[in-house]
């Protein structure tokens, strides 16, 4: 066995010192050019001490009021500069790695994750408290995610060192990716500063059943079917989908549009003929035929030659169908009785059905009301995505319940999305181009 498996990189141990981390990087970085030009601005003087003495120098000393004003405001002014240029060229690589190292420990010893006992102390005699046990924690930072290890020591902290996802990623302001048990240790890992991981729209493409949005991100639609999207006005709802619209047609899928509001999803009629509907009966018409078409396709796959049990639509060569319906509430509200309960048995089948044979529903809405997400259909959603601002209720209905903490950002197509791996995490849309015209595009890909 060589030593590298042996002995593995785990990151910079946690120690009790690291409670004042920032305190002490900031003197250690500013007291000695503060000691430094102090002695350069009254060299003189020590000079005259080191040969007269103390006293003697203290008996024929004149306050210099100029020289003392001087001295103290250089060696305050210039480490001062000296700090915040650190902070500025370093703060991303340096600062951001002692900050976090602090709050750890700060976390461990609020928390008493400690033993101590009681001792006497050899300077003042008095009774003091040593810690006698302090647990393994080992931090570290490495492409865009913070990892943390903690040794499962048998301790009798050791069910509560597995419990602290939420304290980590309410604490750093960023996302728990995973947890894992291994070597003895059990490791939290999570994506710091998710904002980097933005992609352009050109690079929001469409590859064997998945569709890239972020760079540590894609909607696996094989194997997590069917979006659902909310937002409000402003939060960039709108231009996601044109978004997820312009990379499906790009992929050669069939793309069909509902927009009960007449919007801007309402104008691709221009360059998806026959594949937009905004009246009631188009779009309940378009539903209706969905289902038909997904009936008849599963017959066909059934009947086809190399049909393969367990294999879907991909393995025989068939394109994916995407029902792309924005303010699904909204129509809903519009609807009768009969006509809602219509709709909704044919979107039920439609997500319920729709993975095997590749038809995918994409829904959007300000608000994912839980009267037309009941009986299970929200949780068929297996990627979801809030945009923009939105109320604690907002995300209840969106989510379920979850002890996840939202951040509001002033930044258009950010939000959250729930990615089917158990975790919400911060998401941004991908960035779009100031005069991008999607009609066009979506025209020049469609010809492609």
């Amino acid at each position: 066995m060589t030593i590298s498996k042996l002995w593995k990189y785990k990151g910079t141990k946690i120690r009790p010192r690291h409670k004042n981390n920032v305190l002490k990087t900031g003197a250690l970085i500013s007291v000695p050019v503060f000691l430094l030009l102090m002695i350069l601005f009254w060299k003189e003087h020590l000079w005259i001490l080191y040969e007269k003495g103390v006293e003697d120098t203290f008996q024929n000393f004149t306050f210099n009021i100029p020289l003392i004003i001087t001295s103290l405001t250089v060696s305050i002014v210039v480490p001062t500069a000296i700090l915040l240029g650190w902070l500025y060229m370093f703060r991303k690589q340096k600062l951001n790695k002692i900050y976090h190292r602090q709050k750890i420990s700060r976390m461990i010893l609020s928390n008493k994750f400690y033993e101590s006992k009681s001792v006497k102390s050899r300077i003042t005699g008095r009774m003091v408290q040593k810690i006698t046990y302090f647990p393994r924690f080992y931090y570290r930072l490495k492409d865009g995610h913070i990892i943390i290890k903690i040794a499962m020591d048998m301790s009798r902290f050791q069910q509560r060192f597995m419990e602290l996802g939420k304290e980590f990623e309410n604490g750093f302001f960023c996302d728990l990716v995973s947890t894992d048990m291994e070597d003895g240790f059990f490791t939290y890992k999570l994506l710091y500063d998710a904002g980097k991981n933005r992609i352009f729209i050109d690079d929001a493409v469409v590859n064997k059943g998945s569709m890239k949005l972020m760079k540590h991100i894609d909607w696996a639609f094989d194997k997590l079917p069917h979006m659902l999207i909310s937002g409000g006005t402003g939060g960039g709802k709108t231009y996601f989908i044109l978004t997820l619209v312009k990379s499906l047609v790009a992929s050669g899928a069939d793309v069909r549009i509902l927009d009960p509001k007449n919007a801007d999803l309402a104008d691709l009629e221009e360059v998806l003929e026959g594949k937009v509907f905004s009246r009631k009966n188009g779009i309940m018409m378009t539903l209706r035929k969905s289902v038909e078409d997904m009936m008849q396709r599963m017959d066909d796959m059934k009947n086809h030659p190399n049909y393969r049990t367990g294999e879907n639509y991909s393995y025989l060569g068939y394109e994916p169908v995407f029902i792309i319906f924005d303010e699904y509430v909204a129509f809903m509200d519009m609807l009768t009785f009969q006509e809602r309960e219509t709709a909704i048995q044919d979107i039920k089948q439609i997500i319920m059905l729709g993975r095997q044979m590749g038809f995918f529903l994409v829904a959007g809405a300000q608000r994912p009301d839980a009267k037309y997400f009941a009986d299970g259909i929200r949780d068929q959603f297996n990627f979801r995505v809030s945009l923009g601002k939105m109320s604690e209720t907002g995300y209840a209905m969106l989510f379920g319940d979850t002890d996840k903490k939202f951040v509001e950002k002033d930044i258009k197509g950010r939000g959250y999305a729930y990615a089917g791996t158990g975790n919400i995490m911060e998401f941004y849309s991908p960035l779009i181009p100031n005069g991008y015209d999607f009609i066009e595009e979506i025209r020049l890909v469609k010809g492609a």
